[in-house]
């Protein structure tokens, strides 16, 4: 796969040209991040009469096998976002799907969007105060579209229960040497509380701050489809309210609103009846799942045998708040 900017400048430029057909030339190429699953790139693709501003996504890592945590390919990631826009959801626009034998391996082109993603800029930057005012009704107008997607046009998606993503992530859990009495009680607690009954829904599992371009207006777009599934509409509202994803904000809602707002927001759009007390729960299981892939980043390694780096190793230690947050959650629930 080409990583380089050189090759990766040449590779884009012949990849636009076979889908395109107008010619032009790739500038400003710039990369975003290089993270363990992306490899994300902004450019400029410039012809003799307009100037297009594109993002370009390469897939670092191979989809996950049957029965892992679900990992969308590049193409099934691409094929979501496409039906997601056709229904509504403020998703990025699909240019191109790479030919995963080409020399950018698997990824796509998308329509860049401007706004900001950083946390901590989004929950206190007062340039962006008007957009924190709305955005959490705006979040749930989205999720509902989100929740509404038909789920035909996606056959790709992993259906998961309640009890399948318990199994799931008990299983990774056990092939991981830490043991952790929290993490112990916390599985308990989300086994004895299984929902009884949930209704199935495309999910997105990963819309939180972060994920979201936001402007001084609101939401521009929601980013990062790839662990997508079919499962319980109420996670994705417990996603945005856990207290990780608030980078330091004090509103419930990803740092910027209160859960009046984004419960009305979603019914009136037509999502579903919210239930509290399954947000709740998934806030509780949802805090037990970062905290486990806190433990994997954190023991991740090189082939070698040499602690994978210092950013995964980082990660690993923040292991502590989730399972403070899952503790306080199960505390207030018991009262």
């Amino acid at each position: 796969m080409a990583t380089d900017a050189a090759d990766t400048a040449a590779a884009l430029r012949a990849a636009l040209l076979r889908h395109g057909g107008t010619d032009g030339e790739v500038q400003a190429l710039q990369r975003l991040t290089g993270g363990a699953t992306k490899q994300t790139w902004a450019f400029d693709w410039v012809s003799r009469d307009r100037v297009d501003r594109l993002i370009l996504q390469q897939m670092t890592e191979v989809p996950a096998a049957p029965g892992g945590p679900p990992k969308l390919s590049a193409e099934q990631d691409a094929a979501l976002m496409v039906v997601a826009r056709e229904h509504g959801v403020p998703a990025p626009v699909l240019r191109l799907v790479l030919d995963p034998a080409g020399p950018l391996g698997r990824g796509y082109v998308t329509e860049r969007v401007d706004g900001e993603t950083l946390g901590r800029k989004l929950v206190a930057d007062a340039a962006l105060a008007p957009a924190r005012a709305v955005l959490a009704r705006q979040c749930g107008a989205a999720l509902a579209a989100i929740h509404r997607l038909p789920a035909q046009r996606l056959p790709f998606l992993q259906v998961l229960s309640p009890a399948d993503e318990l199994r799931l992530y008990v299983a990774l859990l056990g092939g991981l040497e830490r043991r952790h009495a929290a993490l112990a009680y916390a599985v308990r607690w989300v086994a004895d509380r299984l929902p009884a009954r949930w209704a199935q829904a495309v999910v997105h599992t990963d819309f939180r701050t972060g994920n979201l371009i936001v402007g001084p207006e609101g939401l521009r777009c929601v980013l990062d489809w790839e662990i997508a599934r079919i499962g319980d509409p109420m996670q994705d509202l417990a996603v945005l309210c856990l207290r990780t994803w608030r980078f330091g904000g004090t509103p419930p809602v990803g740092g910027f609103g209160t859960r009046e707002d984004l419960y009305a927001a979603y019914e009136a759009a037509g999502g579903m009846r919210v239930d509290p007390e399954r947000v709740r729960f998934w806030e509780v299981f949802n805090n037990l799942k970062w905290a486990i892939s806190c433990v994997r980043r954190g023991s991740a390694r090189r082939a070698d045998g040499r602690p994978a780096g210092i950013e995964l190793g980082a990660i690993g230690r923040r292991l502590e708040e989730p399972l403070w947050d899952l503790l306080g959650l199960t505390t207030e629930a018991a009262r």
